[in-house]
């Protein structure tokens, strides 16, 4: 490809010597992301944030299909109402940003710039809810919120950060368990389906539960490095914030009732496990549902009569096809096209030269193999529908053999040491269920409750850290 090409490769770490700059490079160098002036505050680029776009769509029309309608509240919230659901408050009080002064004018009270919207919902939930009939109601949010990090990492951790959170009421339980499950499964089907990033579906642990929550529902993924991310998170309130914020609605048996709750949230850290999933020593590699391009345009000896027409021409093509598609006619050289869009995990390059153009046929370059194939203009559109869909099974069926490949039972603590040390992964254990348990795991082995998964093996019957008798199987390991 030429030395250009090289040169452009080279400029990225290599992701077995340091992964951490690898992630870094690849965020800089396929120009998802910059930096601002603050610290922990980043700059979406274009393409990166196209990338979000795209989540977004796709999200938003599953929400839809489901019957919940986007809502917009303040990204303020007063003191005085942040304080009414204590424990809730106290998880989030070290991270919380303050608004002290209006113009020149001191507040009389501080207002909190949004961590996450509960409080908020519930105070208009608290104006809207009257009745049975008032309900279900299935409100989701598309906003920034700010949480004043410690450490900063392009796209795994802001301080500020695009996201949607959900908060639905509902009359009883039964039915409030069954939103939080339902919307797992989105997340779930999402992650897999579109960004092809296998998922372990499962309950949190009281310890790792979201602040207010009853109960915790998780999407955890294995990275390249074979550390967890958190993909996204589904939380039943039951009725808790109902009653701290006297939100209450009369029956159909003519009493009163407190509503049960819940919220879900997905955020812009999916751009960062696409990365860390997928990418690999040459760059990003987009899964192609999710990709602002699909496929890009490139022709060879494009100085020769026709042949720009006639890449126009496929282009023009393709995108009447629905297949998001871009051509580039600059003057910069073959490999420098192959390897900048390369570097940017385009899914699939589209090349025709004046040979090509002879044998009526034009090639297709795979971003995540290298595979090239030739294949007739005739079947063109079919051909790149096809070979998108094959990218992105392969992508899936290699990041589930990573996961699977770095998944042990361990019956001991020596052994999840002994694994996190070697080779490191997901730790398969039984676990009896105390925090004791679960904090000694991470003072010695180094690892965190990842979820007790919803399809529950039995891998024997003692705890994995004190040998009391064990009936919850779970997942731990290291996470971003």
């Amino acid at each position: 490809m030429g030395n250009k090409n090289n040169m452009e490769i080279k400029q990225i770490t290599n992701m077995e010597t340091d992964f951490a700059q690898w992630f870094t490079d690849v965020c800089k160098k396929a120009e998802l992301i910059d930096y601002s002036s603050i610290r922990g505050m980043y700059i979406y680029r274009p393409y990166g944030y196209a990338i979000w776009e795209n989540i977004q769509k796709s999200l938003d029309e599953r929400f839809k299909e489901t019957g919940h309608e986007n809502v917009y509240l303040p990204m303020l919230i007063p003191e005085s109402l942040l304080e009414k659901e204590k424990e809730h408050v106290e998880g989030f009080a070290p991270e919380c940003a303050w608004v002290t002064y209006g113009g020149s004018n001191k507040l009389e009270e501080r207002y909190c710039i949004r961590p996450t919207s509960e409080t908020l919902f519930c105070e208009h939930y608290k104006n809207v809810i009257q009745s049975y009939k008032d309900l279900p109601k299935l409100y989701n949010q598309w906003c920034s919120v700010l949480r004043w990090e410690k450490t900063a990492r392009p796209f795994l951790r802001h301080r500020e950060f695009l996201w949607q959170e959900g908060h639905t009421m509902h009359a009883t339980a039964d039915e409030a368990r069954e939103e939080t499950q339902r919307m797992l499964n989105i997340y779930a089907d999402f992650c897999e389906n579109v960004l092809a990033m296998p998922v372990v579906k499962g309950r949190k642990t009281d310890k790792e539960k979201f602040n207010g929550a009853e109960e915790t529902y998780t999407v955890e993924c294995m990275m390249h490095d074979r550390k967890a991310l958190q993909a996204g998170t589904s939380h039943y309130f039951g009725d808790g914030f109902a009653k701290a914020f006297d939100i209450q609605f009369s029956g159909s048996d003519n009493k009163l009732h407190y509503p049960h709750q819940t919220s879900w949230g997905v955020s812009t850290r999916l751009i960062g496990g696409i990365i860390m999933t997928h990418g690999d020593n040459n760059g990003l590699i987009l899964p192609p549902r999710i990709a602002p391009v699909q496929a890009i345009v490139i022709p060879v000896a494009q100085h020769k009569e026709g042949v720009i027409d006639k890449a126009n021409e496929l282009f023009e093509r393709l995108r009447k096809a629905g297949i998001r598609t871009k051509i580039d006619v600059t003057d910069r050289s073959l490999g420098w096209k192959a390897s900048e869009y390369e570097m940017k995990g385009v899914p699939l390059r589209v090349e025709i030269g004046p040979k090509d153009i002879e044998n009526n046929q034009c090639c297709l370059c795979r971003r995540d193999n290298r595979e090239k194939t030739f294949v007739p203009l005739e079947n063109l559109e079919t051909a790149v529908r096809e070979m998108l869909d094959s990218i992105h099974n392969a992508l899936f069926e290699k990041a589930l053999a990573n996961r699977e490949t770095h998944t042990k039972i361990c019956q001991t603590l020596e052994e999840v040491k002994e694994f996190m040390t070697s080779e490191g992964g997901f730790a398969k254990t039984m676990w009896c269920g105390d925090l004791e348990c679960e904090l000694k795991m991470k003072e010695e082995a180094g690892v965190t409750s990842r979820c007790m998964p919803l399809e529950q093996e039995h891998t024997g019957d003692k705890c994995v850290c004190c040998g009391k008798p064990a009936d919850k199987m779970i997942y731990w390991g290291v996470a971003y």
